[in-house]
């Protein structure tokens, strides 16, 4: 799709400059130094740069280069990609700065930028990035202080930084890529067009990315499902606070969505979020070197007890298991493991361990069908060899099938054993947590591979009537409805209590005998978000007094706490007992639109804070998920004798409220708060509603 962008025959750098030091000169550099086809230098001031013919526009070149890129000030680049569009320039990398990250000049400016590429069919990287490499070309059209090695590891980064600190870890390391992109500003490619790219990209078997924010959040999370049953994709992904967030707004002027928001999308999507730039780059180098597991069962082979028992504990946090071996392997052990040793996972094959007792030990451990990856620690006691220990593993790791990772734990005693282990592509971590971390990125992988996508079943629900509520309350200039839009529940299947609204005290009095006790009254006003924090809801009226008390100092309470409050009524519900209270609610994220969550609900929800979230439209198993995932689950499912709640109307109602908000993108937030969950096979009914709306 992009393969001229990657691998193009021809590469003409418009503000190429004779000046050591100018970005137009390094760019030239880095091109001659490992690209063979044609360069083609612009500059209106040159003849000739580094013994390559210079051209005053790219439209007095002799052909048309497939690719360009430009490296003048802001101001001058519509202009130079009008003549690029004109000479039939395929694509363009902007590396100027001074665009959307600069202000509202600088982002009117970006657009016409975006509006000439597009006008003429071209494909643009940028403004405001650093370049792209591929090694597989040997192109390096970018001003980074070195060419990338080769390797399978395909990067993005909205940071130029990042990039080129990454690069220069990666060159210590010995880490290779096949491609490198600078995203910059994405005003046109964006993470999605190169998630694409790199999916069928045969040089290319992990992609990773930092990431300010997405350009399209649904559409990334399309793209993502699809080619992390391909590929790993590993994201690191910053502005997770409001302090980032202004600061990602500053730098590149991307709008980042809230962080709940891209957890959920990328544990929906398959993608592995790194919560540090280190991090990624040790999934990365995990990835790039070792086979994905088939489970999540790890063997620990240490010659410190400390380290080994450090390690298991990580495992436990990390969701690993620590590996049942058979007996078999246990006798295998014993036969050539010192009588001190410790034969049971993990391994401690002693501090005065051979590097042979390190390979027999390892190759007996994998040959154990409960093993599906093995750490391997080594602490550099007096009478440790680190250097034959590192050959030893490095053989059993290179010929093995299931991966080995390593935390040689030191400094100077261990650099030889290290070099050896990078020398052979050999993860060595410097501390186990690491390792640990690195091992279930890889096991959690294994899992996403296997992860089948189940569409959300449509529901039959009655959309007229919701939409005749909804234009009435936005006729009427009503943006906020609470409990008199019950009818929305009921259009689409979901159970509410027994309810009348009604406007005075006789009426409510009315509407109780009717009903039947004990009831629950609840102010009506729109301008009130939380009635129990005001006074606006009376439990457990049993007969007339009850009700005429209530009423009275419900309407005294309400009138004080907030006495400009427009007070519509009071509804009247028909007690239900026996339940526990969950919480239902959305918002509309505005990267990833509609964010459905759940918690345990009245006032629990705002002192626990135990919710989960995904973006909808969300299936049957996801909403099982949503539901399972919050630390209070246990209280669902009964303790200590007391019944499990029905989980299954939860579900039905989580994927009801999900279809509800996509099919009305005007509904901006939403909360059923509490929906009172009955024991299994009774149900639940919403007991509150309260939506926002937006313009239609």
């Amino acid at each position: 799709m992009l393969e001229k962008l990657f691998e193009p025959t021809s590469v003409a750098v418009i503000g190429a400059s004779r000046t050591k030091g100018k970005v137009g000169r390094a760019v030239l550099d880095n091109l001659i130094e490992s690209y063979n086809g044609e360069i083609i230098p612009i500059n209106p001031k040159a003849d000739e740069i580094l013994g390559l013919r210079c051209y005053p526009t790219i439209l007095d070149a002799p052909y048309a280069a497939e690719l360009a890129v430009v490296v003048l000030p802001a101001a001058m680049v519509p202009d130079a990609l009008e003549k690029c569009g004109l000479a039939g320039v395929s694509n363009v990398v902007v590396i100027s700065a001074g665009f959307k990250e600069s202000g509202i000049e600088g982002a009117k400016l970006e657009r016409r930028c975006a509006d000439i590429v597009r006008e003429h069919g071209m494909r643009m990287v940028g403004p405001n990035c650093l370049g792209i490499i591929d090694t597989g070309s040997g192109l390096n059209a970018s001003f980074a202080a070195s060419m990338a090695k080769k390797g399978n590891i395909a990067m993005m980064s909205q940071s130029g930084a990042i990039c080129t600190s990454t690069l220069d870890w990666a060159d210590s390391r010995g880490v290779g890529f096949s491609k490198f992109i600078s995203l910059g500003n994405k005003a046109d490619l964006s993470e999605n067009d190169f998630l694409l790219e790199m999916a069928d990209d045969d040089n290319t078997s992990v992609i990773a990315a930092y990431l300010e924010g997405v350009k399209d959040g649904p559409k990334f999370m399309e793209i993502a499902r699809e080619v992390s049953h391909k590929k790993p994709i590993i994201v690191v992904k910053s502005g997770r606070t409001a302090v980032g967030s202004r600061a990602v707004s500053s730098h590149t002027g991307t709008l980042a969505g809230s962080d709940e928001a891209y957890n959920a999308a990328f544990a929906q999507s398959g993608v592995m979020r790194a919560d540090s730039v280190e991090q990624m780059l040790d999934y990365i180098r995990a990835f790039s070197s070792q086979p994905v597991p088939d489970g999540k069962n790890i063997a620990i082979v240490t010659n410190a007890g400390g380290l080994g028992i450090l390690t298991a504990d990580a495992c436990h946090y990390a969701g690993l298991s620590l590996s049942s071996f058979d007996e078999s392997t246990i006798d295998r052990l014993r036969e050539k493991l010192s009588p001190a040793a410790n034969l049971y996972n993990p391994v401690d094959v002693l501090g005065d361990a051979p590097s042979d007792i390190y390979g027999y030990a390892l190759e007996t451990i994998l040959d154990d069908p409960n093993v599906d990856g093995i750490i391997v620690l080594t602490s550099p006691q007096a009478m440790t060899d680190v250097k034959n220990i590192a050959e030893v593993v490095a053989e059993k790791a290179v010929a093995s099938k299931k991966p080995i990772l390593c935390s040689f734990v030191g400094g100077t005693r261990i650099e030889e054993g290290e070099d050896i282990l990078d020398q052979n592509h050999i993860p060595n971590f410097a501390f186990p947590e690491r390792a640990v971390s690195s091992m279930a990125a890889l096991c959690n992988y294994g899992v996403i591979k296997k992860r089948v996508h189940l569409e959300s079943e449509k529901i039959d629900a009655d959309k007229e009537a919701v939409s005749s509520i909804l234009k009435k309350a936005l006729s009427e200039n009503r943006h906020t409805l609470g409990l008199e839009s019950f009818d929305i529940l009921k259009a689409y299947g979901i159970p509410i209590v027994g309810t009348s609204n009604v406007k005075t005290l006789q009426e409510a009095i009315d509407a109780c005998e009717e009903m039947g006790y004990p009831v629950v009254m609840k102010v009506l006003s729109a301008d009130i978000s939380h009635k129990t924090d005001v006074g606006g809801v009376r439990i457990g009226l049993e007969n007339r007094d009850d009700v005429e008390r209530a009423y009275h100092t419900m309407m005294s309470d309400v009138r004080r706490y907030m006495p400009n409050a427009v007070i519509s009524g009071v509804q009247i519900q028909k007690m239900v007992t026996g339940g526990k209270e969950v919480i239902i609610g959305m918002n509309r994220d505005v990267q990833f639109g509609p964010l459905l969550m759940f918690g345990l609900g009245g006032t629990y929800v705002e002192v626990l804070k135990d919710v989960s979230f995904s973006v909808a439209p969300i299936g049957k198993d996801i909403s099982r998920k949503m539901v399972s995932s919050i630390k209070t689950y246990p209280i669902l499912t009964g303790v200590r004798g007391e019944s499990s709640s029905d989980i299954n109307s939860i579900v039905d109602t989580l994927c009801k409220v999900s279809q509800l908000v996509m099919d009305f993108p005007e509904i901006l937030e939403f909360e059923i708060n509490p929906l009172m969950v009955l024991p299994e096979g009774q149900g639940c009914v919403a007991m509150d509603i309260r939506l926002t709306l937006g313009s239609e």
